[in-house]
């Protein structure tokens, strides 16, 4: 079920697709998680690092929170390969009534049904929506 805010939020997002020097595609993770419960939402985002690493075939990869970069705002965080920190994803993590909502968004190039439903299998996911530029 896509509420108002959510059209909000995934109007947003395509915003963050815009084109750019590679094609993008966003996804919007929906979770149960209070704005508490900060282990399982560490937890959720190195889960959802894996899913998207593996699927994008970047290889390892690590989870750069730019905490030493003013670029960086609080609550976004970088996915980036072991071998040559090279981009795998980005995100924002956003309290949005009572319950945290995920922005992902990497290269286009990627199984994107296969991903989505590997997200919805992890545990504190409500449901994920894909979020393309021609949306």
């Amino acid at each position: 079920m896509t509420t108002v805010s959510d059209e909000d939020l995934y109007r947003r997002t395509r915003t963050l697709l815009e084109p750019g020097e590679i094609e993008l595609v966003g996804l919007v993770v929906h979770t149960d998680l209070a704005g508490a419960e900060d282990l399982e939402m560490h937890e959720l985002t190195v889960a959802l690092n894996d899913v998207i690493a593996e699927h994008a075939g970047k290889g390892e990869s690590y989870i750069y929170a730019g905490n030493d970069d003013t670029s960086f705002a609080s609550n976004q965080f970088q996915g980036l390969t072991l071998a040559d920190d090279a981009f795998v994803w980005e995100c924002q993590q956003l309290l949005r009534e009572g319950t945290f909502d995920l922005v992902f968004y990497y290269e286009a190039d990627v199984d994107q049904a296969a991903i989505v439903g590997a997200v919805e299998d992890l545990d504190h996911v409500d449901r994920a929506a894909t979020v393309r530029t021609d949306d």
